[in-house]
């Protein structure tokens, strides 16, 4: 396939993506991500889609080093949504990590891929 046809997908998620939230587990929506579960958030600005690290297209949502904690509690996922009302992607953190509010939560860049079909 065209790079052209996974970008379109991947443009939606770097116009969109505006916001991530860590989160106390998996949000399936806006709402779990940013009230329900989330723990923390910081604004993001990612960045054009590219070639994949191995192979496909993938977007890259830039590291945050000082994200406001809101809740106290153990942050398992990451939540990038448009800020609004729309729930873009979400993931795994590579660690769990407790949290309390009125601290700073950093997060390692994250890569948003879709691979070329084998």
């Amino acid at each position: 396939m065209s790079d052209e046809i996974y970008d379109q997908g991947l443009d939606y998620a770097d116009t969109n993506g505006t916001r991530v939230d860590i989160t106390s587990q998996e949000a399936t929506n806006y709402t779990e991500a940013t009230s329900t579960y989330t723990l923390g958030n910081d604004t993001v600005n990612t960045g054009a889609t590219q070639n994949g690290a191995t192979d496909g297209r993938r977007v890259i949502v830039p590291a945050i080093s000082a994200g406001s904690v809101t809740g106290t509690g153990t942050a398992a996922d990451w939540a990038l949504t448009d800020g609004t009302s729309l729930l873009v992607a979400t993931g795994d953190l590579s660690a769990s990590q407790s949290v309390t509010s009125g601290n700073t939560f950093s997060l390692d860049a994250i890569s948003l891929t879709i691979r070329d079909a084998t």
